[in-house]
């Protein structure tokens, strides 16, 4: 018996699969300059396609508008977005099965817009209404050893605390490899002309319909 087998149990029968139900997915992501908003378009689209009910939501800017107008892209980003993509809520993680995060990287860890949203969320993790959410998480930095690997460990290490069920991509599919190797979760560089150094749509797809499986499993297996 494979790996995969394990999770299927008889779920062949007519009866089990009626009984299946569709994976809630909340893609939560933050974006200054439009990377990790792009990311987390390519995961919803891989969503849809799978099956999904999702909700793409954005974690709230909390940086002052002085800060932002300094930097072109970062204002311009601003602007498109904010009346465009809902404003992440603590209720989204309550109603998902599945979370997908996108997050930049500061200093190796997620940045404060982030960070904020996880401490928000302090009242569902005492409620113990976080555990066993099937998580999982995509970075972006502007060089190959900016921090990459360790935002995504910085933010699972909070996942630890929710009690949630870490799914990372490891090297479950040859997407991975042809991104760069992350096995903790698709990752990308950026330029300093926000240009991604990497092709990471496929990687991004991937790691999206592998949180789905999984979220799959553990939703429909608890029954």
């Amino acid at each position: 018996m494979g790996l995969f087998d394990m999770f299927k149990g008889d779920n062949d029968s007519p009866e089990k699969e009626e009984q299946i139900e569709n994976v809630k997915l909340a893609i939560v992501y933050y974006s200054s300059t439009g990377t990790n908003y792009e990311l987390a378009k390519w995961a919803e689209e891989a969503a849809k396609e799978n099956g999904a009910d999702v909700k793409l939501v954005r974690a709230p800017e909390i940086a002052p508008m002085e800060a932002i107008e300094q930097n072109p892209a970062w204002k311009a980003h601003y602007e498109a977005t904010k009346d465009e993509v809902t404003e992440a809520e603590v209720s989204d993680l309550e109603w998902a099965d599945a979370i997908l995060f996108s997050t930049p990287t500061r200093f190796g860890n997620v940045p404060a817009q982030m960070k904020q949203y996880f401490d928000m969320a302090g009242g569902l993790w005492a409620e113990g209404k976080l555990v066993n959410k099937v998580v999982s998480a995509m970075s972006s930095a502007q060089n190959p050893h900016g921090g990459q690997e360790q935002t995504l460990k910085s933010l699972y290490t909070t996942m630890m605390h929710w009690g949630a069920i870490i799914a990372t991509p490891g090297y479950s599919d040859p997407a991975t490899f042809a991104a760069g190797g992350n096995p903790y979760g698709t990752s990308v560089t950026v330029s300093g002309e926000g240009q991604m150094q990497e092709d990471v749509e496929e990687a991004v797809k991937h790691q999206t319909r592998r949180t789905i499986a999984v979220g799959s499993w553990v939703k429909n297996g608890n029954k």
